[in-house]
């Protein structure tokens, strides 16, 4: 299949979308409810449970007897209720990372309770859109203190469909921030896999959508899944590289393989830089990211930056590329945003 493609299907037994571009795995989401009781994007009232002294968070008890942390204490006492979203997937035996900035997403509009004001994509350039789209917020009248996104894919919809996205949103966040008090529970649960597609690959539209009990095979998702479980990568010109978790950290190793010429090491560092952010991301992997590149001189090493900056600038998950070690290796530090798929593969809690 030509051009941007959905699949809508199933993958481990559970709810599955993929994006395809010209046939290669863009993006993948699965959902991970049988799993993990919590997970990003889900909004819960918990407890706060112990103030951190001298590192500025605080643990909470959240629904099912789970903990998180929370990085801001401001105002916070021990005992209080308050409503937080799951920002991410916790280590193996750490607390779920948290956040109080709640956020409600729609396809055309995002809601934001605490960040007041009416803000439109910059992607949108169209002056009249613009202003027809801030008008359309102002006259919703937000509850105070929230605030309203107009995002890209907004800029062709029609205004009617637009506004009636914005009136359920606005909705339900006054009924969600209305459950502050009380024990732990989960009010919100997060997108699901197919409800994501429809929200985050829409702009621009895809050629084709398909779905079915057996999409995810019949387009090619599954082969290019069991590649993605594997640790080993293959790189044009005959390099190879490694890419394996571990409780600390993300190793990878790059390879020249049976490339020997002097420009070797270079290119297969360079296709390994620009398909990371890809490859980080579909096996759902973040933290700490260590890379044992080829050996290259270091008058090179600017190249190499410059590629991989350019590879991350499009990537949603935050990610700061540290740089490089007197060791001679190099240093991204990648949000866990995801749970990993090797975790999803096995039904591992």
């Amino acid at each position: 299949m030509k051009g941007r493609q959905i699949v809508l299907g199933r993958l481990f037994g559970a709810e599955a979308a993929a994006l395809l571009d010209e046939g290669r795995l863009i993006d993948l989401f699965v959902d991970a409810g049988d799993i993990a009781s919590l997970t990003p994007g889900d909004i819960c009232r918990g407890t706060v449970e112990r103030l951190m002294k001298g590192q500025g968070g605080v643990f909470v008890r959240l629904p099912e007897g789970q903990r998180g942390y929370l990085r801001d204490r401001s105002g916070l006492a021990e005992g209080q209720s308050l409503l937080v979203q799951v920002a991410g997937v916790a280590e193996d035996g750490k607390a779920i990372p948290l956040t109080a900035r709640i956020l409600f997403r729609g396809r055309h509009v995002l809601v934001t309770p605490g960040a007041p004001g009416i803000n439109v994509s910059r992607r949108i350039r169209d002056e009249g859109v613009r202003a027809d789209l801030t008008t359309l917020g102002e006259s919703a009248g937000p509850p105070a203190g929230t605030g309203i996104i107009f995002r890209s894919l907004a800029e062709t919809a029609p205004l009617d469909e637009i506004e009636a996205e914005m009136q359920g949103l606005l909705e339900l966040c006054v009924r969600v921030m209305a459950e502050g008090a009380g024990p732990p529970e989960l009010l919100l649960g997060a997108p699901t896999p197919h409800e994501l597609a429809w929200m985050e690959w829409a702009d621009p539209e895809p050629d084709s959508v398909e779905q079915g009990d057996d999409s995810l095979e019949r387009c090619g998702v599954l082969e290019a899944v069991d590649m993605l479980l594997s640790p080993d990568v293959a790189l044009p010109g005959g390099g190879h590289a490694a890419i394996q978790p571990t409780r600390a950290l993300v190793a990878i190793d790059v390879n020249t393989g049976s490339d020997t010429s002097p420009a070797a090491a270079l290119k297969a560092n360079i296709a390994l830089a620009r398909d990371l952010p890809r490859q980080l991301r579909l096996r759902g992997l973040g933290g700490q990211v260590v890379i044992d590149f080829a050996p290259i001189p270091k008058r090179d090493r600017a190249t190499l930056d410059q590629v991989l900056r350019a590879a991350f600038k499009s990537e949603s998950a935050e990610t700061s590329l540290i740089g490089w070690t007197t060791m001679g290796l190099y240093e991204i530090n990648r949000k866990r945003d995801r749970i990993p798929l090797h975790r999803l593969s096995n039904g591992d809690r």
